[in-house]
């Protein structure tokens, strides 16, 4: 395996490390990733009519993701506290599939990338959007939670290969 393909999360004896960036520049780098939560026609109503329970599900959900990008390195024990520059979270409804389709797009200036910030920005925001909706539909499914994109650092670009629109229910 060359020195490049190598697991940077374990020392030479196996155990976990947090990866030493005190030798990286800083760079821009910005991460995108996507996800959805397919529910039965009676949420996508609700949502849309604004008349759940627990009030606005996109915009509490998307403050719920913001939150989850923040508190990254809190939940995920080998990530470095990043100082975030921006988290934009967005919420579309796609009544055909019966989704909700959610995008983070996270930026910093840093040693270290945002990939899991927004992944986890990502999860935050469907996992409330299913908790402000439990009471309507307990069958709905989190799905296709995936990094889209990223930029900045030694690793390079890196763009999915697949459409960003594919989600069915």
């Amino acid at each position: 395996m060359s020195e490049k393909n190598q697991m940077t999360h374990f020392d030479a004896e196996g155990r976990a490390q947090m990866v030493d960036v005190s030798e990286k520049h800083s760079t821009i780098r910005i991460a995108k990733a996507s996800g959805a939560v397919c529910m039965s026609l009676n949420a996508i109503s609700a949502v849309k009519s604004g008349k759940t329970k627990k009030g606005d599900v996109c915009m509490v959900a998307e403050l719920a993701g913001i939150t989850g990008a923040k508190k990254t390195a809190e939940l995920i024990p080998l990530c470095h506290p990043v100082e975030l520059t921006s988290v934009n979270i967005s919420t579309e409804i796609d009544e055909e599939n019966r989704s909700i389709l959610v995008t983070a797009i996270v930026k910093t200036t840093g040693r270290t990338g945002v990939e899991m910030e927004a992944l986890t920005a990502v999860a935050t925001t469907c996992l409330t959007i299913y908790d402000m909706l439990k009471s309507v539909d307990r069958e709905m499914t989190i799905k296709d939670i995936m990094l889209l994109s990223k930029s900045g650092g030694s690793s390079g670009d890196f763009k999915r290969n697949t459409p960003e629109q594919f989600y069915t229910s």
